[in-house]
């Protein structure tokens, strides 16, 4: 954060002419710039950083006046290959930390980047508040409703700003398209039908096995109950567990049923219902991997996502997206940074495309200059006190809609939901599940 005393000595330094004199003094350009930017400059820890953390922790490093100070990860080969890729990108070398507490410690720290699996998401998130920092979370931000309430909470009682990893929010034509729904081009739009695809194979039945040198195990766990390792747990599979992971719909389903959100403009849903099961293959996989789960919110508006982790057969050619129904058109995203709006007889009567083509399926992500909307969005926050574009209450609605789907089809019940927050109603086995069971000396409080 800038403050008075900030600008006073970056004026005092221009002033005083140190520029030309540190240089002609033989101070490396790089080293000034670091000087005059110190008061602008935001350093990260980056959490996490086995898959999509090690190209996210080099995209932080790439961007001005950002320093990626930690590198953070229980597994020291990830933790290594991030270090040195950082140290190529930036020119200078970052700090490693197993256990990311110890980096939180630092007062120097101003941030984290937070990319661990879904069960430390928001207890990472929350300690990160409590220590000062300022948070950015991959999605989904919580393994459960439960954290996800918390984390607002920290978020709002410590002041932070934390931004979930829902970058469409930053991506500048997906911007334009809502602003161009919410002004009416499809009329009133009162459906979305989003959908995810992929070709995930089998994962076997995992064999108990020792747990490799290279990995903290137990702190891997961290707040989730003791369970063994076996070999076909990490560093992927885990997503498939109910123990650590929330399935499809929060690792991928998240990204449309948030445009969707947004889109409509709705909140909290009435009711939520979910079909499907693991129907692809017999195997240790516990979550979906056919899903639909449907949406009712007030003012007649509902929303569909269909997931078929197994089944990669596109919808609109696509692997991914969502389409907008309305009673004067259609709008169709394809998951990446475009839009096409059609009249009520099917006619193009807008095309909005990116200069460069997205890999939609990409696991690591959209690509860093995609990802690198949102980075920035986050750090100008971080330096001016805003709340970002996918600031927490956001991301933590979004969220819910996938945690309720899941909890719709573990319970094989349709859900009815309280408007103010989306609790379900009258039903304590599906509330039962609203939150998880901890380690013992691992629940977490704000």
């Amino acid at each position: 954060m800038q403050t008075e005393k900030d600008n006073s000595r970056r004026d005092f330094i221009k002033k005083a002419g140190l520029g030309s004199a540190g240089l002609a003094f033989g101070m490396s350009a790089k080293s000034y710039a670091r000087i005059i930017g110190a008061n602008d400059r935001v350093r990260i820890a980056a959490i996490g950083v086995n898959g999509r953390g090690n190209g996210m922790a080099k995209n932080f490093a790439k961007q001005p006046n950002c320093e990626v100070t930690y590198v953070c990860d229980v597994d020291a080969n990830a933790m290594a290959k991030t270090m040195a890729g950082i140290t190529e990108v930036a020119k200078t070398k970052p700090k490693g930390a197993k256990d990311f507490r110890k980096a939180l410690e630092d007062k120097s720290l101003d941030g984290v980047y937070m990319a661990t699996p879904d069960h430390w998401h928001a207890p990472g998130a929350i300690m990160a508040c409590q220590a000062g920092k300022h948070v950015y979370v991959e999605k989904p931000c919580s393994h459960n409703p439960y954290e996800g309430e918390l984390l607002v909470e920290a978020a709002r009682k410590y002041n932070r700003v934390v931004q979930m990893g829902n970058q469409r929010r930053s991506w500048p034509k997906i911007m334009e398209c809502v602003q161009e729904l919410q002004s009416g081009i499809i009329g009133r739009a009162y459906f979305a039908k989003g959908w995810y695809t992929n070709n995930r194979k089998p994962i076997g039945v995992g064999k108990l096995v020792a747990v490799p040198a290279h990995l903290d195990y137990e702190l891997w766990q961290g707040p989730a109950p003791r369970r063994p390792y076996k070999d076909n747990l990490i560093h992927y599979n885990w997503h498939w567990f109910w123990n650590w992971g929330t399935g499809e719909a929060l690792n991928n389903g998240t990204h449309e049923i948030d445009v969707m959100r947004w889109g409509l403009g709705v909140e909290y849903p009435t009711r939520v219902s979910s079909s499907g099961g693991r129907y692809a293959y017999q195997d240790d996989w516990e979550t979906p991997d056919t899903q639909v789960i449907i949406m009712d919110f007030p003012n007649r508006i509902s929303i569909q996502w269909e997931g078929r982790s197994c089944n990669n057969y596109p919808i609109e050619g696509s692997g991914r997206g969502a389409i907008f129904y309305g009673d004067k058109g259609t709008i169709v995203t394809t998951g990446d940074n475009g839009y096409t709006v059609y009249d009520p007889g099917n006619k193009v009567i807008k095309e909005v495309k990116d200069e460069v083509k997205t890999n939609t399926l990409d696991p690591a992500g959209p690509g860093d200059r995609l990802d690198a909307f949102h980075i920035s969005n986050f750090l100008d926050c971080v330096r001016n006190g805003k709340r970002p574009n996918g600031d927490i209450e956001i991301g933590h609605k979004s969220v819910l809609l996938c945690q309720l789907g899941n909890i719709a089809q573990r319970t094989g019940r349709v859900l009815n939901c309280d408007q103010k927050n989306g609790h379900i109603l009258n039903d304590k086995e599906a509330m039962d599940l609203w939150r998880r069971e901890y380690e013992k000396g691992w629940d977490i409080t704000v």
